[in-house]
């Protein structure tokens, strides 16, 4: 006894005619299917090197935004820690190399103004508390007649020269003004920018 009877019969569906493929029809195929397979390993590589082009330049740009970050905490770091000593700098020890070379500045524009004005007599006009430093600065050596008087409504570290009809100003206050409110702006600046 055979078990064909418990198994589908399909033998009568099958209508279609056979295949017949020439050499050539079959070279096509596979030249075709060639091509295909081609394509797609083409499409796959452009894909894949598209993808890591993508995340290249997504953690390139990662990174760099955390350098800049990090850059900009250090630098914001610096600035605080060195807004203390620049502006004790300014209090302290400015005003005292200013008033240390005040006599080196009022002998240049003494020689400066001399040099236009010849020999006309000199009158130097400074604060009450910088009369005695300013009289141990005249040495007694130069050509000119040189007069120092005292002005009760200058301020320390102001002094006027005159030679003539020429005047000039020396006025150490205003340029350590000067100089404090340029390192305050620039910090102020800086705190705005970081933050």
């Amino acid at each position: 006894m055979t078990i064909s009877h418990l198994l589908e019969d399909y033998g009568a569906f099958a209508t279609a005619e056979p295949v017949s493929m020439t050499d050539v029809s079959l070279e096509e195929q596979r030249l075709e299917a060639f091509e295909k397979g081609y394509q797609a390993g083409w499409d796959d590589s452009v894909k894949a090197q598209s993808d890591d082009v993508k995340r290249v330049s997504t953690d390139l740009a990662q990174n760099l935004h955390e350098l800049s970050f990090t850059y900009q905490e250090a630098y914001s770091a610096i600035l605080k820690s060195l807004t203390p000593l620049l502006q004790q700098m300014v209090e302290t020890v400015l005003p005292r190399a200013a008033h240390q070379t005040l006599g080196a500045r009022l002998t240049e524009m003494i020689g400066e103004l001399a040099s236009k004005h010849a020999k006309q007599p000199v009158e130097i006009v400074s604060a009450t508390a910088n009369v005695a430093a300013v009289e141990q600065m005249i040495t007694s050596d130069l050509p000119l007649a040189i007069t120092v008087k005292e002005e009760a409504s200058l301020s320390d570290g102001q002094v006027f020269i005159r030679i003539g009809e020429t005047e000039r100003e020396i006025d150490l206050s205003e340029v350590l003004a000067e100089i404090d409110r340029s390192v305050t702006g620039f910090f102020e600046e800086n705190q705005k920018d970081t933050a």
